[in-house]
């Protein structure tokens, strides 16, 4: 997906680094990244669930607070307030690229502050926390054993994920100060509140005090075992596609209608796995399944083969073309069900031996229903005129061209402004 990297003010003037990651179609809605205490917008969970968002057509601005990253200012001068500030900050930004946010995603500290942020940014219409504190003050777990040094000089160096940070009275005081349960309360948006029960550094209590607190429309969705950080790709790829299909019943998030002429889509098929053959398959922002390989070929099973498709292809074509001919007839069709299976070995396609192989489908159809045996008869024969069938028995012309740039010209005719 395309990427532009962009800058924009924050609360206190400071250029704020941010990627804006689009879809390569149309924009169906936007969202607003907040990441975790002292993170950074290109942290795994953050690039992982905006580029699975932006696959759904959804665009993900994800950026830096002030002092963090790639963005200007001093950390030791912010505190949770200014989070906030920033937030409301980057919203103005959409805006005013006609993209005012329908969406906060805020990850752990960033979870509290969408959770506040939501009062200055009306044109959301969902929240999405994950692995979020109730109490902001949960964070100085981090540094408690310098919270007398702070109080005392005003500020500390900490070491925190390895890394000096310094941390401001103005923080601490910030962050015991803010109370969320009159915001979330008062959120008037659709809240999902995800959280893992073994997150070892918020604990799931917290998720539970969120969704005590707010009123519906609201969700909860168990992360299982995913870290607090979300690192796991499959943890992150779960969030996002449950945040997408959430998110469908309260944002707007209907296709324009493609113009006449235009072809049924484009299937999207992206390696997920480059240490083994796993395809993430993407048709527009609602279908979405994974593509593989038996392990005896070196895969991991997880989702049908290559040939598997073309079989479901050729099965569901089937039973649908039937259906509608009964239908159409009146005909008393109770049920249909078709099994297909291919007989070429999946190993041995890419190998030049001998003469040319001929792919065979068996097909069996099953069908329940009060029928005349002459009208099952006409059903066989109806089901090779299915389109798959004919376009299988047909030849097919395949046309292939390598792209000098992701997606240029095929979905947007201007192309992405930046690419990253």
């Amino acid at each position: 997906m395309p990427t532009e990297r962009i800058t924009f003010s924050g609360h206190a003037g400071h250029d704020l680094s941010a990627r804006l990651d689009l879809p390569d179609g149309p924009v169906l809605a936007t969202a607003l990244f907040a990441h975790c205490f002292t993170c950074s917008k290109d942290i795994p969970a953050a690039r992982r669930i905006a580029a699975r968002l932006a696959a759904m057509g959804i665009a993900v601005l994800r950026f830096d607070f002030t002092g963090l990253g790639h963005s200007e200012g001093e950390f030791a001068n912010t505190s949770f307030s200014s989070n906030v500030a920033d937030l409301i900050a980057a919203a103005r930004y959409l805006a005013g690229r006609n993209m005012a946010p329908d969406m906060l995603i805020g990850h752990s500290l960033g979870g509290a502050a969408v959770l506040r942020a939501r009062a200055g940014i009306p044109s959301v219409k969902s929240v999405v926390t994950l692995g979020a504190p109730f109490d902001p003050s949960h964070v100085a777990h981090h540094f408690d054993h310098a919270l007398e040094a702070i109080q005392r000089d005003g500020q500390a160096e900490v070491s925190l994920g390895g890394r000096p940070f310094v941390i401001g009275k103005e923080f601490v005081d910030d962050i015991r100060q803010t109370e969320l349960g009159e915001a979330v309360a008062d959120l008037k948006a659709a809240l999902l509140v995800m959280h893992a029960p073994r997150d070892a550094t918020v604990s799931i209590d917290n998720a539970a005090e969120i969704f005590q607190a707010a009123r519906h429309p609201k969700s909860f969705v168990t992360l299982d075992d995913a870290d607090h950080l979300i690192t796991d790709a499959c943890d992150a790829e779960y969030a996002a596609d449950v945040i997408a299909t959430w998110a469908t019943r309260y944002v707007d998030m209907k296709p324009p209608g493609p113009p006449p002429g235009a072809p049924e889509g484009v299937i999207r098929v992206t390696e997920a796995d480059p240490e083994g053959f796993l395809q993430d398959v993407q048709n527009g922002p609602y279908h979405h399944v994974y593509a593989d390989e038996p392990e005896a070929y070196g895969g991991t099973n997880r989702g049908l083969s290559p040939y598997g498709f073309v079989a479901a292809g050729l099965g569901a074509c089937t039973s649908m073309t039937l259906r509608m001919y009964a239908r159409r007839k009146g005909w008393l069709l109770d049920n249909i069900s078709v099994e297909v299976c291919h007989d070429k070995v999946h190993a041995q396609d890419a190998i030049p031996s001998g003469p040319a192989k001929i792919d065979r489908f068996m097909r069996v159809i099953h069908l329940s229903g009060d029928l005349t045996p002459e009208q099952r008869d006409k059903l066989l024969e109806i089901a090779d005129k299915c389109p798959v069938h004919r376009t299988l028995e047909q030849s097919s012309h395949v046309e292939t061209r390598l792209e000098s740039a992701p997606s240029e010209a095929l979905f947007r005719p201007d192309g992405p402004t930046t690419a990253d």
